[in-house]
């Protein structure tokens, strides 16, 4: 009788082992065909227009970006108070670029350029290349690991920071940036792990530009077939990274949502960008251009402007105009990418939502 019931429970726990291994192969095999049935692309495959093209229902480049810019103008004292605080907050935990560093990039910059910076035409050409070197990180000190961490934790406070206004402000609330500075924060590890899966999507494009600087040194890029060739493989892994970061982007923005984890977060955005991927890169790549544009029109007069008046008064060599002015041009850079970004995803879900 005792052996009778031992079998007993050891055929009720096998039972229970195959229950729960059919119950996890049916759940997979039904995820598999939810997440078959959102993907109409199948590798080398045609996939027909009919199968992945969405509606997307978007403002002009120009009215888009003019429609984010009176967002930010309507509520200029908070976002403009976020960039100046995330400014100084940089300028003591992470420190500002060298002054020294460029006053010397600057004189050496004169010394040999010759005849070739001559006239105002000269001077704009020679403010270029020094926007150029600032950009390139040509006049920043070496951060150390734990200067690294304040920058990447400040980047991301400054953009939950954004989000966080930016989604109360449409949802008709009257909020300060004290509140935004306390409440926004909560979402942070999510919003890391989203951040270092579109750092890790950036590995090929960084793999090119690293290649590139290889062959140029080389003299590979003189012309012939490797040069053809290595373009070909460049142009291929910079889509591919574009490809990509397309839909991380927006899962910077989704992640933000209560109760989200990062994964979903991840599977949820690239949901919302299948069939409209290179539409919505094409905005994103017009934010980039702006931003550089902007950068320009902005750098460029402050760069002349600041060698015109220390010659004039030497005895003030030692003010760091161009370092200050390019930390808050980075502040206002993240928080009107934080914005474009948000305001372009909840253009993309209301046309989700729209019936017609």
């Amino acid at each position: 009788m005792v052996a009778k019931t031992k079998v007993t429970k050891k055929l009720t726990t096998m039972q229970r082992v195959v229950a729960f291994t059919n119950t996890k192969a049916f759940k997979t095999k039904q995820a598999y065909k939810n997440y078959m049935a959102r993907r109409p692309h199948r590798s080398f495959r045609r996939t027909r227009r009919r199968d992945y093209v969405r509606s997307l229902k978007l403002p002009g480049y120009w009215a888009f970006s003019l429609y984010v810019l009176k967002f930010l103008r309507d509520n200029k004292r908070t976002f403009l108070l976020l960039a100046l605080v995330y400014a100084a907050i940089s300028a003591v935990m992470v420190g500002v670029a060298s002054q020294d560093t460029y006053t010397t990039l600057t004189d050496t910059l004169k010394q040999t350029s010759g005849d070739l910076f001559k006239g105002n035409f000269g001077q704009i050409g020679q403010a270029s290349l020094l926007l150029l070197t600032i950009a390139s990180g040509g006049i920043s000190q070496t951060l150390t690991e734990g200067q690294q961490i304040y920058a990447g934790l400040i980047a991301l406070l400054t953009w939950l920071t954004t989000v966080w206004l930016a989604r109360n402000i449409l949802a008709g609330k009257k909020v300060k940036l004290r509140d935004g500075l306390y409440n926004a924060s909560a979402p942070i590890l999510s919003t890391f792990i989203v951040a270092l899966a579109l750092i890790i999507q950036l590995l090929p494009l960084a793999i090119a530009l690293i290649a590139y600087s290889a062959a140029a040194a080389t003299g590979l890029l003189n012309g012939g077939v490797e040069a053809m060739l290595f373009w070909i493989v460049a142009g291929l892994l910079t889509t591919l990274s574009l490809y990509w970061i397309t839909s991380t982007l927006i899962a910077l923005v989704v992640v933000t949502l209560p109760g989200m984890y990062p994964f979903v977060a991840i599977k949820t955005a690239g949901d919302l960008v299948i069939g409209r991927r290179v539409r919505i890169l094409l905005r994103f790549l017009w934010m980039a251009l702006g931003v550089g544009v902007v950068w320009l029109v902005v750098m460029i007069p402050v760069i002349i402007f600041d060698s015109w008046i220390k010659g004039l008064w030497p005895a003030i060599q030692w003010f760091p105009t161009i370092p200050i002015a390019t930390l808050v041009m980075s502040s206002l850079t993240v928080v009107w990418t934080a914005v474009y970004i948000y305001l372009l995803y909840r253009k993309v879900v209301a046309d989700d939502a729209d019936p017609a």
